[in-house]
């Protein structure tokens, strides 16, 4: 067998064109129908489609029966709608044609009115000249007449009231204001040693006045030009600082006690000392204030205004520290808030930071208006804000906690030993005192007593009835208050009225 049979017989031997081979061709099958089975598919088919038309038609009604119902529902809400809307407009008609005719009515009335009043302007003109021609006065020259003539009348009616309404409050009120300021001034008291403006510093040898004067002088001139204070040394075995600024004057001091404990007095030593000295007092100063604060259990005010109350510890009101006025004031205030049911927080923080426009002196005006402005720039809430503005009466009071701030201040400053001032500035304020009472008529003395703090005012009893002098006092009181006469604590006004008769045998 050659090599291509044994390929399958495709090819022949010897190149021989190969054999094709065709397929068998396959016979469909044929399927037939018998005519009895068509027959009952179709009948069976005709029954279905009937009974899906009926179904159909049967829906189709409803729906149309549906609807009709609906379109007719809707018709009569149409035509509901349509009354209803009929009614409203011939209602709307009908108050329209009312308030019409009202507006006619209301235009008659007004121009009727106007020439009534054209008339009664034109008539009191009239009159009015007639009366000025008659009585020879002019409209202003009558007014300022009757003007007084009720003021006379209603003057003993104003003095009656005052009085009554004292005798009232003084039934009521004097006995619990009494307990709740003791009260609170028990609270507030503190302990402390008076300080005075002047520094003094003792010498142990009166040899050391030379090496502090220095060659030519160049010692002691040093020492002033630095600090900033000027020096005494006429008295014996002590050195006089004198200045208007504590704190230069509290660094003059310790540099100085410093200089000679080291006995190294030369112009470069001092230099060295006065520089230390001031780091020195400055972190005292930021300590002062903040045991100042923490004593009240206030925390977390700003820095800047710390170290400002900090130098309450070298700053005098009257010769009085304001470390301790400040902790006597905030005591009572805080007490006062407690009684009468104030913010506490609000009057504790008004009392600590009422003075500190004191220790602004690089500024000027009033400790009060400086004291505002700089706790402006921190954000203070207004509350506060209110109580230091208001602490000396020049603003009028706007919450119950600026007045007993304003009440707090004047116990501390007014109670006795708490202050002292210069005598020239003393004298002047009494005598302006004296000279306001004296101003009113009807007074025949006036006597300031108590430092000032009382005027005690003495009237002609024939000039002057016991009501009116009841309204004398609150004259003079109004009248010292507009002056603002600068008096630590309040005034007291006491007007007195005395008759005598006597009688000659």
């Amino acid at each position: 067998m050659s090599f291509f049979t044994n390929l399958g017989g495709l090819w022949r031997k010897g190149g021989q064109k190969p054999v094709s081979v065709k397929p068998k061709k396959t016979e469909k099958p044929v399927i037939k129908i018998s005519p009895k089975i068509d027959n009952q598919s179709l009948l069976l088919a005709k029954a279905k489609s009937q009974e899906i038309v009926l179904e159909a038609k049967e829906k189709a009604f409803a729906i149309k029966k549906e609807s009709d119902r609906q379109l007719e529902e809707t018709k009569q809400k149409i035509e509901q709608h349509q009354q209803q809307f009929q009614q409203k407009s011939a209602e709307i008609d009908r108050k329209v044609g009312i308030l019409e005719e009202k507006s006619r009515n209301i235009t008659q009335r007004t121009n009727q009115l106007d020439k009534r009043a054209e008339n009664i302007n034109s008539i009191k003109k009239q009159q009015l000249s007639r009366l000025e021609k008659i009585s020879q006065l002019t409209k202003d020259q009558a007014k300022k007449l009757l003007l007084s003539a009720w003021e006379k009348r209603l003057e003993l009616e104003i003095g009656r009231n005052i009085r009554e309404k004292e005798e009232e409050a003084k039934l009521t009120a004097d006995e619990k204001a009494r307990e709740i300021l003791v009260e609170a001034m028990q609270k507030g008291a503190v302990d402390y040693v008076p300080e005075y403006t002047v520094s003094v510093v003792k010498l142990a040898d009166e040899d050391i006045k030379g090496r502090i004067i220095g060659k030519e002088g160049r010692n002691i001139r040093t020492f002033e030009k630095i600090t900033g204070v000027d020096t005494e040394l006429d008295e014996e075995g002590i050195i006089r600082l004198s200045s208007f600024d504590s704190i230069r004057r509290e660094i003059a001091r310790v540099s100085l006690e410093k200089l000679i404990s080291d006995g190294r007095i030369q112009p470069s030593r001092i230099e060295e000392i006065v520089k230390k000295t001031k780091d020195d007092i400055q972190q005292l100063i930021n300590k002062a204030g903040e045991d100042l604060c923490h004593r009240l259990k206030v925390y977390n005010l700003p820095r800047d205004v710390i170290e400002k109350l900090g130098e309450f510890k070298y700053r005098f009101s009257y010769g009085q520290s304001m470390i301790s006025h400040t902790l006597e004031e905030t005591k009572i205030g805080t007490s006062l808030a407690y009684e009468t049911g104030a913010n506490a927080n609000v009057v504790r923080l008004g009392c600590l930071l009422h003075d500190i426009g004191k220790v602004i002196v690089n500024e000027e005006g009033s400790h009060v208006q400086l004291g505002v402005d700089f706790l402006k720039k921190y954000n203070i809430p207004k509350p506060i804000l209110d109580c230091v503005a208001q602490h000396h009466g020049d603003e009028d009071f706007t919450s119950v906690e600026s007045v007993l701030v304003y009440i707090a201040d004047a116990i501390s400053g007014s109670r006795p030993g708490a202050r002292y001032e210069d005598y020239e500035g003393y004298v002047s304020r009494l005598k302006k005192l004296e000279s306001i009472a004296n101003s009113f008529s009807g007074v025949k003395e006036a006597y300031a007593i108590q430092a000032g703090r009382e005027v005690r005012v003495i009237v002609n009893p024939e000039k002057k009835n016991d009501l009116q002098s009841a309204k004398l006092a609150l004259d003079i009181k109004n009248k010292i208050k507009k002056e603002k006469v600068a008096v630590p604590g309040q005034i007291k006004v006491t007007v007195i009225r005395e008759t005598r008769k006597t009688e000659t045998v």
